[in-house]
């Protein structure tokens, strides 16, 4: 073959090496006269009247993710309407797909190959508005949240007037599978029907009055309710009573996803109960874990100049159940060290107290590990592979099958986490170290105000009130009056600066978390902690849906800007949260709630620990439905 360019017959001009190029693809050479063949398989599909940038999944992820900003914060139920609309959307998609398993609707829908796209879109659309207008049909906020709801469905041009169940249109499809999952739901175990409400639970203790120096315990180691003169949940929603009512004590009894039932006392998994004071094996633990807590308030110091490197060089990488990493020698994405991210102690402490409280936008923990999701999805798009191998399959295939495993890991997260504070009834570090306060100290029964219940003394953080101490210029000057009582160095509200705090000495028996005055303690028991237990089991599904532990890149980040805290001043600067690995974020948002007074460290690992196998559990089950097992 010589090098003069060579006229196709639809006039093109090919030079040689193209033609070339083109032979070893085609086997075929353009301008010869044999008739041509067209490559093997179906001729491809037209292109798709609807364009967006999202799947139609992610969007109503979305739509879901602002109706419980708006919703008042309740994890368990805002973690089973994420896993029942993923379960909506998944099964429509697997009723058009030859090999998936649905989970509930197990029918199995024929359409021209063309058609597929479109009627899953369709399906998954009616399935997931059905639910949602459902379920937050009474929620706060219904009005906005149905309206969007509802143009959503608009904009997709699926008419809402479609209601019918009967038939094979993807709008029936989807209405059925809806009223699959409804019924279900009434089922459950969740006492849906009646609002979510416990049946049988009413607290041992009298509620804790939250603005008198006062506590009364029947049992210092069961959840006691607070009395608030204001209630304001987390995102703004004003309660109509000022105690506090349990949320979810017989969660442990709704029906799983991935992991074994309940049984009878609603408990899925037992480690055992928290720590106790007056166990002759566990007390002393009871009250170290307790200061833990002050100790940890008393970090969140704004006074200091105390720094710390917060960047995965320094921190992370702890084995389960623990904070003794010490970070990674290099990012393996890059090859490089990770670079110092060098911050205020007390801003940091701060900063993830209130980062992690509900989510930056107050989606609650299983809301927040949806916004984690959907940013790692667009990270990695358009390269998504199913366990980080294989095929790249399109985005609407990766959202529902991602979905459905997230939200299957962070609900029975919740069904795990719920069924120990239902069995336990564990009481929270307000209460606890309130209690042993007023008792006194337990440390030396040669000083004053000794009880064998009272908080072990601390030079510098848990210590008695003395005249000397109280004089003029001492330390405890503001506490004079109070001789003889338990005094804790402390964050706390600056009384002549109602939207700031500082450390400082506090009376004992008047300890507040660092909260809002309005919250001060989510209303349910403590053991086990639902931050930890739904992170961990979070993670656990990222690291197995993307095949690595690593954020993309090797490195997630998020900024908290100066002045943006709500429930003190600062941070003073910028403060860029930094994590290497799923797991990393998953045990700062455990640690998180230490310091801002929520939970005691039992809370927390024992919370990593079972959300690990929570998430080890969905992530096998969700492969198992992929592949129609």
């Amino acid at each position: 073959m010589n090098s003069r360019p060579i006229t196709s017959r639809t006039g093109v001009r090919v030079g040689a090496a193209a033609l070339a190029a083109v032979v070893l693809v085609t086997g075929t050479v353009l301008g010869v006269t044999r008739p041509w063949e067209p490559p093997p398989g179906p001729p491809p599909c037209p292109p798709s009247t609807y364009q967006a940038t999202f799947s139609v999944a992610r969007r109503w992820d979305d739509a879901l993710l602002d109706a419980i900003r708006r919703a008042l914060p309740n994890p368990p139920v805002h973690a089973r309407n994420l896993f029942h609309v993923s379960v909506a959307m998944w099964d429509a998609w697997a009723a058009y797909d030859p090999t998936a398993t649905g989970y509930l609707f197990k029918e199995k829908l024929s359409v021209d190959r063309c058609d597929v796209g479109a009627a899953r879109n369709e399906a998954i659309s009616y399935a997931a508005y059905r639910v949602l207008t459902a379920r937050f049909i009474k929620a706060v906020g219904a009005d906005q949240s149905l309206s969007a709801f509802a143009d959503l469905m608009d904009t997709l041009s699926y008419p809402t007037s479609l209601t019918t169940t009967e038939g094979d249109t993807p709008a029936a499809v989807g209405n059925r599978i809806a009223k699959t999952v409804l019924e279900y739901g009434l089922g459950d175990g969740s006492n849906e029907a009646n609002g979510y409400a416990a049946p049988n639970y009413k607290p041992v203790n009298p509620p804790l009055v939250v603005a008198l120096p006062d506590i009364t315990i029947v049992d210092p180691n069961r959840w006691q309710p607070l009395q608030v003169e204001f209630l304001v949940s987390q995102n703004g929603v004003v309660l109509p009573s000022g105690v506090q009512t349990a949320v979810g004590p017989h969660w442990g009894h709704v029906t799983s996803f991935a992991i074994p039932p309940g049984g009878a006392e609603g408990v899925p998994f037992d480690p055992g109960p928290p720590p106790r004071l007056g166990d002759p094996t566990t007390d002393a633990l009871y009250k170290s874990q307790a200061v833990d807590v002050i100790r940890d308030s008393s970090l969140l110091d704004v006074a200091s100049d105390a720094t710390v490197d917060i960047g995965p060089g320094a921190i992370g990488a702890n084995p389960l159940g623990s904070n003794s990493g010490h970070g990674y020698a290099s990012n393996p994405a890059t090859g490089h060290a990770y670079a110092p991210d060098i911050v205020r102690a007390s801003d940091f402490y701060r900063t993830i107290a209130e980062f992690w409280a509900d989510g930056p936008n107050s989606e609650t923990p299983p809301g927040h590990w949806n916004v984690i999701a959907n940013t790692v999805s667009d990270a990695l798009a358009p390269n998504l592979r199913i366990g980080g191998q294989g095929p790249v399959v399109d985005r609407l295939e990766w959202d529902v099958k991602l979905y459905l495993a997230l939200n299957g890991a962070v609900h029975d997260a919740a069904i795990a986490a719920w069924g120990l504070k239902g069995r336990y009834d564990g009481i929270r570090p307000i209460s606890m170290i309130r209690y042993m306060a007023s008792f006194g100290q337990s440390t030396d029964p040669a000083l004053a105000a000794y009880n064998k219940e009272g908080l072990p003394l601390v030079p510098g953080l848990v210590e008695l009130i003395t005249k000397n101490k109280t004089a003029n210029g001492g330390p405890m000057a503001s506490l004079k009056g109070n001789e003889g009582k338990i005094a804790v160095r402390a964050w706390h509200r600056s009384l002549n600066s109602p939207a700031g705090g500082s450390v400082d000495w506090v009376l004992g028996t008047t300890w507040t978390p660092y909260q809002l005055q309005t919250f001060v303690t989510p209303s349910f028991p403590g053991y086990i902690s639902g931050h930890s237990t739904f992170s961990r089991a979070a993670a656990e599904v990222m690291t197995g849906i993307t095949g690595t532990e690593y954020f993309p890149g090797g490195l997630s980040e998020w900024t908290v800007k100066a002045g943006s805290f709500r429930i003190d001043t600062g941070p003073g600067a910028d403060v860029s949260l930094q994590w290497a690995t799923y797991y990393d974020a998953a045990d700062q948002a455990g640690q998180s709630r230490i310091f801002g007074g929520i939970h005691i460290q039992a809370d927390d690992f024992t919370g990593r620990i079972l959300g690990s196998t929570c998430g080890k559990d969905a992530w096998a089950l969700a492969q198992r439905m992929y592949a129609g097992r």
